[in-house]
């Protein structure tokens, strides 16, 4: 089983991204809040985290082998809990995860049914059954995940730098939700760690934002 992928990233179509990995490229998909992130840094060394099933078609009849890539194994490990809820397979579970999981992690230990009713493919009645069946399990096991988004918080386990925290301060200014700011700027120096200057960071993480809408 495939576990993880380190290689160049050649292109990301939808939800989808091709890693070459020596001379053998791999279609990976993703979960929908990761491609804009992932788009960024094409034509770039990657490591994703690899989660590898086979997936039955034709009514059982044949299987296919795909892979789904995460960040780090926590992401990996919350998405195999979310699809874990009755009625949320992989490939919805992909296109409902259109926020960044640290956000629905965090609306899901916050029993927050109006925030996962935002998410595509997910209507009250699983909202709430997503609540009831995973709260206190991301609450005891996804602490990190559903970490806090104050100015002193931090992005990706290491301390917000001057630039990243004065470029959370502007997005915010204009407009934008604090815990989307955060997001955001976490993407543009993941997928790019040599922006460090606020407005680079802000005319990034905005460029992003349209490529997610």
């Amino acid at each position: 089983m495939i576990s993880s992928l380190h290689g160049e990233l050649r292109e990301v179509n939808e939800q989808v991204a091709t890693i070459q990995v020596g001379p053998i490229g791999y279609d990976v998909m993703l979960p929908a809040g990761d491609v804009g992130r992932l788009r960024l840094a094409i034509g770039q060394p990657v490591d994703l985290t690899v989660l590898h099933y086979l997936e039955s078609q034709s009514n059982g009849a044949v299987f296919r082998p795909r892979l789904i890539g995460f960040a780090n194994d926590t992401e990996r490990s919350f998405f195999e809990l979310f699809t874990s809820v009755k009625g949320i397979g992989y490939r919805k579970a992909l296109r409902a995860l259109a926020m960044p999981m640290s956000t629905v992690a965090r609306a899901i230990a916050e029993r927050d049914a109006d925030t996962l009713r935002a998410l595509p493919e997910i209507g009250k009645r699983t909202a709430e059954t997503i609540v009831l069946d995973l709260a206190e399990k991301v609450e005891q096991d996804f602490a990190g995940l559903c970490g806090g988004d104050g100015a002193d918080a931090e992005i990706e386990g290491t301390a917000v730098p001057d630039g990243a925290r004065d470029a959370i301060t502007v997005l915010v200014q204009l407009g934008e939700a604090r815990t989307i700011a955060v997001e955001l700027v976490d993407r543009v120096r993941r997928a790019d760690p040599t922006i460090t200057d606020a407005d680079a960071l802000v005319a990034a993480a905005l460029r992003l934002k349209d490529t997610v809408n």
